[in-house]
Formats: structure tokens, sequence, C-alpha cells
């Protein structure tokens, strides 16, 4: 445990190994310079790989961090995906539901060393970790007589429990609910972008535990997302294991199109990204075209990094990035930010060629991107998938109206393509054609959340109500915002009044145009529309549009942003090029296109900068001084050791460390072990650990049953990750679980000695009390899927000893050795089945005293069988978790 602070204790003897490396700034704050070491590998170093050799050089301790760690960090070239290397982070990122187990460890371990005579205040994160209380807030009211109070039914027990971490450990940062959402807090409020600390300023990076975390790299901090053990780990001192990244830089080219919305540029860029095949790797943005992306487009294209399979999207920090701090940040910290990271050679002009490959920096390919090549698409007239260039608009829709009835066809006759209908609305007479417009909706959720593009559509409606141009009365306008927040910031920067003037006004804050719950449209318009059997149009900025949704009437309906819909709406018809005709005629007969009211990118970047970044920053901080009183009322026990309730169906002690002991004892041979499962291919950890609701007829529910809890009281797993004994009945509890002992999905198993179907918790329960060990038989990837700490903690609970698979996702091969469990695979071209083994037989699997990395084991069966297996451990770190029979007993152990 001390270790991982070693390097504190050299900088205070001139004793660390890189002591001749500090380097001090104007102010007297001192930090790590890699450039003094005159090696000209570092200039070749890609900028991401440069904070993880920092934090290496900073942490170095000959233990966890060694020197040839840093070397092979300055050998990138040759050692990427080849070497092993450690990372410490400067920080850890939890939200509730994933940081109340791993606080509940911490807890349960201060139990442990009591025991054992130790002063549980050791029991301590190491690593800096905020903790944010967004997902599971789930609230009940009570109706009194005489007024309504409200009552933390369902999370009293969890947040007590947070407050006591909050005030028992140090280096525990609760952020209490009604805050904010963790990765809001977590760009506005958490992110230091460099750490100061005992006079030694460092590069904030983070680990978290939601695959969502790598949004901060848009803000040039380095971090991705963990499973759940992986992030314990680091919390106690342990840094992440990683093979040493591949990096591929992501040059950005051109000039944005005027009309192409920052949804449209981000949506792009994830599409090149997800055909360029980098898996796993790290992309680096670079290039003249970044200058050009605000804070907010660069970090959506960093959250996006699931969608595309790579580990972070990287994008170093530039003036934009400093601007953009400049809103957040006290100019003193803002002036050693910027001194801090042009020292060490971390801040990036993108401007400048000289810093792209190959000058100064390789990488290991380089994706070209053409921002010029993204142009503004709508999707229509009837599916979301059929995409429309907004250039070929005009001609696509004729096209439309001519073909046969199908996907996108009208089949019109040729003699009725110019029908023109007449009717009076509001003692007025208009005229309606096909492609007339007669619904615009302009809706911010899902895709269209992006401040930047509702921005975009309010400067476009000032700008066209200044040049003279309206909307015609007939056409169903409306504005439904996705939260408060987007009428606020509309209201702030002055054009939520302009919209209205078009007829946008704000209709509330839920599912409206998109399902249909359109107004009736004027009789008139809907009589026009029958009788001359017109393809009438409504657009809209939502994500539903099948034919005849918006309206039963109105067949041709398109998506578009929300800019696109205000302007479609003022040119009253679809059938238009709006860079040959124009959007609307002045009353003084001038023509105005659309080119002379689009807002320009630097308008809305301005704007979103003064007003949304502003605003949602002072909001966030205004929350955090202000507090919650509900958080600020509840009490909680002032004690070093947890007082746990027996009655509680959220906390619970868990059974990790009941029985640990001082000494060693090395991992056991596996004897005469039965199958618990026999599965197939594909098995993800939503099979393993699911996170909804809990079934009514399942293992879990029967233990809540037991504990007097009514059906509407059993909540989530997710919320019930504090309780082993829910999360262990929970364990492979999902109905789309197939075991093939079974032959159908569902959470059951054979229990083979007595031939009986079991829910595979009451199976492992009887196959424990007759003290036989498990083991699981499986095919290829086992374990993918988005991480969680209970796919590895549940089947340890469960009695699984070992996992035979033909393959594994690699970060649930490190989550099983964490929790002592020996992943194994089949040797290549082998399987359960090209072996002819039933899963019925027993299995012995002989281990000898010095298990080595990638060992051959001999797997030998009841029925005279035997076959070998590799035991997947591929770093000293997971050999050592798995000798002591897993992370948590070994950390325990360095501390009796």
């Amino acid at each position: 445990m001390s270790r991982s602070s070693t390097y504190q204790y050299y900088l205070s003897l001139t004793e660390h190994p890189y002591s001749h490396l500090i380097d001090t700034l104007n102010d007297g704050v001192k930090f790590f310079n890699p450039q003094k070491l005159n090696d000209p590998r570092y200039g070749k170093l890609p900028l991401s790989i440069r904070v993880l050799l920092e934090a290496a050089i900073r942490k170095c301790d000959g233990f966890y961090v060694k020197e040839e760690d840093v070397q092979n960090y300055l050998d990138w070239q040759e050692q990427q995906n080849v070497a092993e290397v450690p990372f410490p982070p400067s920080r850890v990122l939890l939200q509730d539901f994933t940081g109340i187990p791993a606080m509940v460890d911490l807890a349960a371990m201060r139990d442990a060393l009591v025991k054992h005579g130790v002063d549980p205040y050791r029991v301590n994160p190491v690593c800096p970790t905020d903790l944010i209380v967004d997902h599971s807030l789930q609230i009940d009211f009570k109706t009194a007589l005489k007024s309504q109070e409200m009552e933390l039914i369902r999370n009293k027990e969890r947040l007590q429990f947070f407050k006591w971490c909050s005030k028992a450990f140090q280096n525990v940062n609760v952020v209490p609910p009604d805050v904010g959402a963790v990765h809001q807090v977590n760009l506005e409020h958490l992110c230091r972008v460099v750490h100061v600390s005992d006079g030694l300023v460092y590069p904030d990076s983070v680990v978290g535990t939601d695959s969502h975390t790598t949004m901060i790299n848009g803000l040039g901090v380095l971090g991705w997302g963990v499973g759940g053990i992986e992030a314990e780990a680091v919390m106690l001192g342990q840094p992440v294991a990683l093979t040493l990244p591949q990096v591929v830089g992501c040059k950005l080219e051109g000039s944005i199109n005027p009309l192409t919305t920052s949804i449209d540029v981000v949506l792009g860029i994830t599409k090149h990204l997800r055909q360029a095949n980098i898996a796993g790797r790290f992309v680096e943005f670079f290039g003249p075209g970044v200058s050009q992306l605000s804070v907010p487009d660069r970090t959506t294209i960093a959250n996006m990094c699931p969608e595309y399979n790579a580990t972070v999207s990287f994008f170093p920090i530039d003036q934009v990035t400093l601007k953009h701090f400049n809103k957040t940040s006290d100019q003193e910290k803002l002036e050693l930010l910027e001194s801090y990271m042009k020292a060490v050679n971390l801040f990036r002009t993108y401007e400048d060629s000289e810093e792209d490959p190959p000058g100064t920096v390789l990488f290991l390919q380089v994706i070209e991107i053409q921002l010029s090549s993204f142009i503004p698409y709508v999707s229509g007239p009837k599916r979301p998938q059929d995409r429309v260039a907004v250039s070929d608009m005009k001609v696509d829709f004729h096209s439309c109206l001519k073909e046969k009835v199908g996907f996108k066809g009208f089949h019109v006759a040729p003699d009725r393509l110019q029908t023109q209908v007449p009717f009076q609305h509001a003692g007025q007479e208009y005229q309606l054609a096909h492609g007339s417009l007669v619904i615009a909706a302009v809706i911010s959720c899902t895709n269209n959340c992006n401040p930047s593009v509702m921005l975009a559509a309010g400067l476009l409606a000032k700008k066209a109500v200044e040049a003279g141009l309206g909307v015609k009365p007939y056409i169903r306008t409306s504005l439904a915002p996705g939260t408060g927040m987007v009428t606020q910031y509309l209201n702030t920067s002055g054009v939520l009044p302009f919209l209205s003037q078009l007829g946008f006004e704000v209709i509330g804050y839920g599912c409206a145009t998109c399902v249909g719950n359109t107004a009736p449209l004027p009789e008139g318009v809907a009589d026009a529309i029958k009788q001359g059997n017109l393809v009438a149009c409504g657009v809209l900025s939502g994500n539903r549009h099948f034919e005849g949704r918006l309206f039963n009437c109105v067949s041709a309906n398109y998506l578009a942003s929300p800019p696109l819909v205000v302007a479609y709406a003022i040119a009253g018809t679809v059938d238009i090029d709006f860079e040959k005709e124009p959007l609307g005629v002045t009353p003084e007969g001038k023509e105005v296109f659309l080119r002379d009211v689009w807002p320009s990118r630097e308008e809305v970047q301005q704007m979103e900068e003064d007003t949304v970044v502003s605003s949602i920053f002072q909001e966030l901080n205004s929350r955090m001084e202000k507090g919650n009183a509900l958080w600020s009322n509840l009490e909680c026990p002032e004690t070093a050791v947890f007082p746990w309730d027996q009655k509680s169906t959220y906390i619970r002690q868990p059974a990790f460390f009941h029985k640990l002991s001082k000494e060693v004892q090395p991992p056991r041979s596996i004897e005469h072990a039965h199958a618990l499962l026999f599965l197939g291919n594909k098995v993800t950890t939503d099979h393993i650990s699911p996170a909804g609701s809990i079934s009514r007829v399942s293992a879990a529910a029967k233990y809540l049953l037991s504990k007097r809890l009514t059906p509407r009281e059993f909540n989530s797993y997710g919320a019930r990750r504090g309780n082993d004994a829910v999360m262990t009945r929970g364990t492979f509890a999902s109905i789309k679980l197939m075991n093939r002992f079974i032959g159908k999905s569902g959470p059951k198993t054979l229990h083979i000695p007595s031939g009986q179907t079991l829910d595979v918790f009451e199976a492992a329960e009887r196959y424990q009390r007759e003290g036989i060990p498990l083991i699981i038989l499986a095919g290829k990837d086992y374990g993918s899927g988005s991480s969680r700490d209970w796919v590895a903690k549940g089947p340890c609970l469960l009695g699984v000893r070992a996992i035979i698979a033909e393959s594994f996702q690699k970060l649930h091969q490190t989550q099983l050795l964490g929790m002592g469990i020996l992943p194994l695979s089949f040797l290549p071209g082998q399987t359960a089945d090209s072996l002819e083994l039933s899963g019925k037989e027993k299995f012995s699997i002989s281990l000898p005293e010095e298990l080595a990395l990638g060992h051959a084991l001999t797997v030998q069966t009841s029925e005279g069988k035997s076959f070998g297996v590799t035991a997947l451990i591929d770093s000293e770190m997971d050999l050592i978790y798995y000798r002591h029979g897993g992370l948590l007993p070994y950390v325990a152990r360095t501390m009796i």
C-alpha cells in the first residue's frame, strides 16, 4: 500500500531514480520534465504516450513501476502492442452503481484488519477518488394530511453509506445527488487538467467505471473506462496494467461546409473511424482542421469511442481548450496550465505543420479526413436510413414523386405532378402543392441535443426575422426542448424570442411530434391535401418519421438538424434548391437566400462558450455550493468501521475476507470438479451479471421475499450492487442465458449428481454444501460486453474455481484473476465439442506450486480423457493476485 507513494519519499531525500529530471516553473512549482532526458525518442512520441510516460517516471518506485517500464514507453515505436506497461492514473471516477461495491469492499477490508489487530484507518484509497451519486436516485413521495414530505425510501441506506464513506475515508470525494450527471460533473467540475500536490505539478488523468469516461479526452485529459475490480486496484495503489497501446493519428484538413452542423461533423468522423478498424487503439487528433472544432465537438467525438471501438480519442490541449478553461478556471490556474503543458511539450498548435507526422511525431498509421467532405443531410421521406444531401433534395424529391410506391416512392401520375390546391386560412388564401411543408418541429432529444445545433437554429431565426422573413401561419410549428436547460440557454443567448416569432414556441419537455402527438392540422390544410391527393411534408429534428406517423395525411417526412427545420419552415416547402432559389422574399421584394441568414460556426461557437458553457458551469458550482438539503440533513455514523445493518437489503458485508489469513496458501489443485454451466459462444457480461430489473421468480426475488419485501420494492440489480446476497443470486440470472445442460434459454442449470434442474444459484449452493468445486465450460469471446465487477465477484462467491473457454474478452480475463478464478483456454483448434465433452464429467486440474505466465496445464476427466489448456495469465501483477486468491486478499495481506 505504501509503495504507491514512494515517489514522494524519494523526492524528499532526492533519491528518486529520476530526480535529475525535476524542473521548476517560474512560480517555484516543481515537475518532472521528460525533455531533460535529452532523448530524441521523446520528441517522436504521440502526446497521449507522453502523458503515460510522465506518470511512469513520476511513479517509478522499482516495484509497481520500474525503470525498464520507462524505457518501454520511450521505445514505443518498437514495443507498441508488445510490452506490458503500468499506468498509474491521477484519479478514479466512480458513479454510484459501480462505486458502491468498491466502497463496500473497502469497508469490509477495514473489518478484516480489525480482526487481525490492525488499525482500520490504514485502509484508504491511495489514488484520489471521486464518486458521483447520479445513477440510482429514486424518490418516493408520502402524502401527509396537511403536507407532502419527501422520503428517501429506496435510497436512504445507500446515501447514508456514501455519506459515511465521505467522512471515514481519506481521498474520497462524494458528489451528492441533485448536482449533475457523472460526465457533466467530470467535465465541468472535477477535471483538473493539471494536478498540484505537495508542490509538484503533473497532468490530470483518470480511469472511470463507465465507458463514457472517454469524453474527458476532448479536454486534453487522458482517460478511459475500466471494470470495477480494476478501479478498486487503482484506488488501492496498483497501476493499470496495459499492453503499450498502438496510436493512430487522425488528421483533419480542409474547411467545414458553412451549412454543416456539429452533429454532421461528429457523425462523419465517427463513420470514418468506424470503418478504419482501430479496435483497442488510441486515436490522437492533429491537423489544421482540429482548431475548427469546439470543445463540445471534441468531447462528443471522444464520447463516441465505443462506437468505433477505440480506447481513447485524444485531443491535445491547444488555444481552443485554453479559451474554454477561461470560462471555468481562474487566471492563476490557467497560467499554470499553459506554462506547464508547454514546458513538457504537451501543448499542440494544430496549425503548425512541423508538429505533424512525418515531422516530430510518428504514428502507427494516419487517417486523413477532409472536413469539406461533410455536407448537410436530411433523412427521408419514409425511413431514417435513407439519407439525402440537402444540395440534392429538390432532385431527389421529384424522383420520389415519380417512383413506384415503396420505401421512397409515391407514384404520382405525370399529369398530377404540378397540382396546386388553393385553400383559406385565417381569412387569407394560400396554395398547397407536392412538397408543401405543413409540420415543422424542432426537438432537442437524442442526436440533436448538442447545444450548438439548437443555438444555430436560434441564430438563424434571429437573422431571418431581422431580414423580414416569416413562416406561413398554417404550418404546425413547435419547439420541444429535451430539458429546461435548453430553454434556459436559448433564452440567455437572446434567440428564444425570435424562434417564438417564427412560431416555434416551447410546448413542453416530452415526446411530441415523433410519437404522433402533433395537434390536428387546420381543417383547410387537411382538406386541400386530400382534395389534391398531395404529397405533403413534415420536417423535424427528432428520431422517428415513418409514413403517416406525424399525421395521417402527411406522407413525406424528413429528419433534419434544428436549423434546417427552421429553414424549411421559412421556405414552406422541401421542393427547393437552397443554393439557387431564395428562402423567401421580404415585404420590400428583396430575395433572401439561406446563405444570407445561416450563422457561421464562429458565431455559434462563441455563443456556445458565452452562454452554454458559462451557464452550465455556474449552475453546477451553485449546486455544489448549496449542496443537497436532503444530503446535508442525512445522518450517518462517524465510526472507523461501518456499522452493518443486518436488516439492510441494499448494503451488506461481503464474504471476501471471511477466511483471510496472514499466511499465503498457494492455489490448490482442482480435484473432481463439476461443471456448473456448459455455455456456447458470445456469453456477455449481461448474461453473467444482468443489471436490469429483478424477476419475480428469480433466486434474488426469493431472497428479497424472505426479507418481507414486496415485488414493488425489489428495485434492480444495479441498485443492489452493495448486497452480495442479491448479486450472487443474480449471477447467471439472465433470461437469455443459453445453458447446453438445459437446451433452452433461462437462468437454470443441472445439478449433475442428482439430475435435478435448479436455479443456477441453488445448484451452486448445493455443490458448495457437498464440498464439490466448480468450473464453467464455454466457447468463444467469453465475458465480452461492458465491464462489470460482479461478473467476476459473482462466480467467485458461487464457488467457481476455473473457466475453460475457447477465448476470453481480455478485460474479463483480468477480472477473473483479480477474484482468484483461473481463466483457461482450450488449445488452438480444440473445443468442448471436438474433445467430445458432455460437461457431465468430473474435471481435475493439477496446479504446480510455481504457476508461471501462460503456463500449460492438463485437464483430466472422470471418463479417462485428458486435454491441454493454457493458463491465461499475462502479467506479473495478475499472477500475484491469483496466488493470493484475488486482489482484495492481496491488498489486505500487505497491511497485516
